[in-house]
């Protein structure tokens, strides 16, 4: 080769080739990335044909999860072109009623399962359904199970709670001032504070938010304190909808002694802070974020799950277990990250889920 034909190409190699090099070595991945690459492939068990029956999160005019369903519908049609799919996804209310009389094969669901959809399936089936969880609930996005957070206003110098001080503060028991924090001083606050009452700003008991409350930091138990204030949506005549979340963050703007359950999609400006959670007052304490979800290390994230009707001792059906096996495998969890609404399952969760199918 031409001596200088090979000095200009090696300058090419430099110019063109390092800085590339250099950015990826440089960049860290997403935590979407992140969890993307400890998730297996997926690795068809065995050819399946027929079609999958599927009820749940949906509506006629907003039709939440359409694009990501057809994205898991196109990318298994790859691997099991045998198989059919059809849509009834259009409400949640509706998917489990489905899955127990036999009309559809596998509800997902926009939210947790309460437990009077549980007892309704086992008294028809005598038995109860299996939970398969697929997906991991966003940090911020309306619909799309955006994680529950406690605020407070930007001068409260409380910085961190606990779900069990979330329960006495919320929630009423038995058993006098130890288990029922009425005031700032019970969460350790001290000189002007001790004294001060916390005000207690909610959604609506009978809201889905207010149960999972009760379910993740309540015990269980559904007596709220008295005093609470309570919001539901306000639909306004322009068609618009002042948020729930929303009030309670303006509410919380402007009192100093407010404490609130929210999200943070509604903060505006510095007026309100969240409060980073522990599940005990060792800590580690977590905000919201993407990774934090995504690795259940923040108390009151969200989860997707998928229910499905097997007989105890029985198979899962095989094609409602490869369609299952291919959303929790890295190539259905790659379009959960590019629908870009729920977040992926961390890996050793969606080992733990795809166990439940053998």
């Amino acid at each position: 080769m031409n001596p200088s034909r090979c000095i200009a190409l090696c300058w090419a190699v430099l110019l063109y080739s390092s800085p590339v090099c250099l950015s990826q070595a440089d960049s860290q991945p997403t935590p979407e990335q992140a969890a993307l690459a400890g998730l297996p492939h997926y690795q068809p068990q065995q050819s399946v044909s027929g079609t999958i029956r599927l009820w749940g999160h949906g509506a006629p005019v907003l039709d939440f999860m359409r694009m990501l369903v057809k994205s898991w519908e196109e990318g298994f049609a790859r691997y099991q072109p045998g198989v059919k799919f059809e849509y009834d996804m259009y409400g949640t209310a509706s998917a489990m009623g489905a899955l127990y009389a036999g009309r559809g094969d596998i509800a997902i669901l926009g939210q947790e399962i309460y437990p009077f959809e549980v007892t309704a399936f086992e008294q028809v089936k005598h038995y109860p359904p299996v939970e398969i969880e697929i997906a991991t609930g966003s940090v911020d996005v309306r619909n799309f199970d955006f994680a529950i957070g406690v605020f407070v206003n930007k001068k409260n110098p409380l910085s961190q709670m606990t779900l069990d001080q979330i329960d006495k503060v919320f929630a009423y028991h038995d058993g006098g001032k130890a288990m029922n924090y009425e005031t700032w001083g019970q969460l350790g606050l001290t000189g002007e504070w001790a004294n001060k009452p916390i005000h207690l700003y909610g959604w609506h008991e009978a809201d889905v938010f207010s149960t999972l409350v009760e379910r993740n930091a309540l015990h269980g138990s559904h007596k709220w304190r008295c005093g609470m204030k309570q919001h539901a949506h306000i639909h306004n005549a322009d068609g618009t909808i002042y948020d729930s979340g929303q009030q309670i963050l303006d509410d919380l703007a402007n009192d100093p002694y407010g404490m609130g359950l929210s999200n943070v999609r509604y903060l505006k400006g510095d007026a309100v802070k969240p409060l980073a959670l522990g599940r005990t007052a060792a800590g580690p304490y977590f905000q919201a974020t993407k990774a934090t979800l995504i690795n259940r290390q923040y108390p009151l994230g969200r989860i997707i799950p998928a229910e499905i009707d097997r007989v105890p001792g029985q198979p899962v059906e095989p094609k409602v277990k490869e369609f299952l096996t291919y959303i929790l495998s890295r190539e259905g969890q790659q379009d959960i990250v590019n629908n870009g609404k729920y977040l992926p399952m961390q890996p050793e969760a969606a080992k733990r889920e795809l166990e439940k199918l053998q």
